[in-house]
């Protein structure tokens, strides 16, 4: 809950207060900008969007007991008489005011940032599950990662809050520079660099200048805390002129990983040593690139004041993470579905696909499934990526490789044209497509996963594929069985 006079709203946003008095008390449980979202004494901030337009649900909120509205000025609609609005030139921009008002006056928390090309929601979900067993956490749910999602998580902390953990994504330069300017972490993590958005950038140092603003960000008491693996993110250190923390597999790290020991279910053993002293973690996700994303989440920790040994400790316990990312699901159907559909590059896939292969390692009867779609924003480099990724899952030796989109047939040519390869791969050309092909060949026991970049909507395959029958697919194990091994 935080206090506002309505003069102090029109202070910090420039903005006309219309409706109530200026002595008027907001008390705000919370922001929104979703009409639907809509609680008592909340605040809407009425934004235009390509398709949707905030002001034309102020009925509603108000209805639904919204204390205020906030409006551009540029609204040419009557108001409805007895309803207060804060007319701004911007409703967004005001919104950034007000958070950083809050952040620099009325919030007391240590305030980490977290970025990079991939696994920056993972890194942020597994320092939110260490802190929030070591004071008030606030740490935005999935990916609000933008202009709009930083600050409102920045306004669901209040004065009690002792950790606000701000996710910052980016699309071009000067993105972060602009989250960093309203947030003013005290902690800045990045996690990597790799080619995600490089459609927008250009090339990867592009990347990398765009993300190393958040730590080029940070304050000379400040905390820059790099990934010493990745050159690019360790060349950052260069122009900081605060305190610098480093993690890696690799010698001399701050924060150093080492014997790592992959489990039946996927999931990691390894050792941190931090100081002189090791101890031995369990990342209880499946996939062995989360261990660059746990050693970066005990970095922060240990950086915020947490014991080593007590992060360690309580890093093992952390199993929660954002929805579609690496969501593990054995369905009633005996099929394990490997859910990590919210988006995807070339790093990200490269690194599911090789989960999928140690999945099974213990089982190597068990058939893998992947069920790939188009990674975006790749621009001239595309091609070049998803034949790469189509080579990798025939080197693998993935049973059965899905392609799904234009943009995926080279995927499927590549893998076909690999060579020697003890599975197959189809093309279909959309998601029904795909769903009518697992249908008729999944049996019970296969492993699927399915992983794409968020616009292609795979998630359904993963829901669907759940929610196939046994029968059904022991119908087609005894089809199978009467037909040689490998056909789709």
């Amino acid at each position: 809950m935080i206090e506002f006079t309505g003069r102090q709203l029109e202070e910090i946003t420039g903005g006309t207060l219309i409706g109530c008095a200026e002595s008027h008390l907001f008390n705000v449980p919370q922001f929104f900008v979703d009409s639907r979202s809509a609680i008592r004494d909340g605040v809407f901030v009425a934004l235009v969007g390509e398709r949707v337009d905030g002001h034309d649900f102020l009925d509603s909120v108000f209805e639904a007991g919204a204390a205020l509205a906030i409006v551009d000025t540029a609204l040419e609609r009557p108001m409805v008489e007895g309803l207060s609005v804060l007319r701004v030139l911007s409703p967004l921009r005001a919104l950034a005011q007000i958070a950083h008002w809050v952040r620099v006056n009325v919030l007391t928390a240590q305030v980490i940032g977290v970025t990079g090309s991939s696994g920056k929601t993972s890194t942020k979900d597994l320092i939110a599950g260490i802190l929030g067993q070591r004071g008030e956490t606030v740490a935005p749910l999935g990916s609000l990662n933008t202009e709009i999602g930083l600050p409102l998580t920045i306004l669901s902390a209040d004065a009690n809050t002792k950790f606000l953990i701000l996710e910052m994504g980016m699309r071009g330069i000067g993105h972060i520079s602009t989250l960093a300017e309203i947030a003013e972490p005290d902690i800045g993590v990045v996690v990597n660099v790799g080619s995600a958005h490089i459609e927008l950038l250009g090339s990867i140092e592009n990347i990398a200048e765009a993300k190393s603003e958040l730590v080029r960000a940070l304050p000379a008491t400040g905390t820059a805390i790099l990934n010493k693996d990745d050159l690019l993110v360790a060349k950052m250190s260069d122009s900081l002129n605060c305190e610098i923390c480093t993690f890696g597999e690799g010698q001399g790290s701050d924060f150093r990983a080492s014997n790592l020991d992959i489990e039946p279910d996927g999931t990691t053993r390894f050792i941190i040593t931090h100081g002189g002293h090791s101890r031995q973690v369990h990342v209880q996700l499946v996939g062995q690139h989360y261990v660059s994303n746990a050693l970066a989440a005990v970095s922060v920790c240990v950086c915020a004041g947490v014991p080593f040994e007590t992060a360690c400790e309580l890093l093992s316990q952390v199993k929660v993470i954002s929805k579609w990312r690496m969501e593990v699901t054995t369905a009633g159907n005996s099929v394990t579905v490997i859910n990590d559909s919210y988006n995807a590059n070339p790093e990200s896939m490269r690194a599911g696909l090789k989960t999928l292969a140690q999945y099974r390692s213990g089982e190597p009867d068990r058939r893998t499934w992947a069920v790939l779609g188009e990674m975006c924003e790749l621009g001239e480099y595309s091609l070049d990526a998803h034949e790469s990724i189509g080579r990798l899952a025939a080197q693998l030796n993935i049973s059965r490789l899905v392609c799904v989109g234009q943009a995926t047939r080279v995927m499927h040519l590549a893998a076909e044209n690999e060579g020697v390869w003890g599975g197959e791969s189809a093309w279909v050309s959309d998601v029904d497509e795909a769903l009518e092909l697992l249908a008729r060949s999944l049996r019970a026991g296969d492993i699927v996963l399915v992983k794409a970049s968020r616009s292609i909507g795979l998630e359904r395959v993963a829901s669907e594929v759940m929610g196939l029958s046994l029968s059904s697919l022991m119908t087609n194990l005894d089809a199978g069985n009467g037909r040689e091994q490998g056909n789709l």
